[in-house]
């Protein structure tokens, strides 16, 4: 298999990188659904925030990869078969997922920072807290969390549900390329 994208299909890293962060998307949600309803006397109270947090931070290093890769390795040119509007929604749904992903994995940030701490990742080192203090920063960006998590995860499985829909109606190659076949 291909590391690098072609012009037919996605290479293994970004294949890695996007099941990897949908894996961890999904995850996170749902350690962050449960964790939330931990009470004071529960063992996982601090571990699973600790999880919560370290995940999250190390999702945010992948997707700044991410990010750099699509430069590296451009993705494959979007499907002959697909009309204008197809082409600019997919192009408007890649761009609100990313945007969805960093703005939710800042507002946890500022959540964890809020009190000037940083926060450990794994115990192996910690990431500092560079904005803090700022008035109900926990209160504000947590709400703000809450709801763009939500979001995410919504708009991922509208974003697995039209790959399933270009496979099964389009009978076209959108989600084979990202499982390495190709077009």
């Amino acid at each position: 298999m291909q590391v690098r994208n072609s012009s037919t299909r996605y290479g293994l890293v970004s294949m890695v990188m996007h099941w990897g962060v949908a894996l961890a998307v999904f995850g996170l949600f749902a350690l962050g659904l449960w964790m939330v309803d931990l009470d004071y006397y529960d063992p996982w109270r601090k571990a699973g925030p600790d999880l919560h947090k370290s995940i999250g931070l190390v999702l945010l290093a992948v997707m700044l990869l991410r990010v750099l890769w699509r430069f590296i390795s451009p993705p494959p040119a979007v499907l002959a078969s697909h009309d204008r509007f197809t082409r600019v929604a997919a192009k408007l749904g890649h761009l609100a997922l990313y945007a969805g992903l960093f703005a939710v994995m800042i507002a946890g940030y500022l959540i964890s920072t809020a009190d000037g701490a940083g926060i450990s990742v794994f115990g192996l080192f910690d990431v500092p807290a560079l904005l803090s203090n700022l008035p109900d920063q926990a209160d504000t960006a947590g709400v703000i969390h809450f709801y763009l998590a939500w979001g995410l995860v919504i708009f991922a499985v509208l974003h697995g549900l039209a790959a399933l829909k270009h496979h099964f109606i389009d009978r076209d190659a959108t989600l084979t390329r990202m499982l390495g076949r190709k077009a």
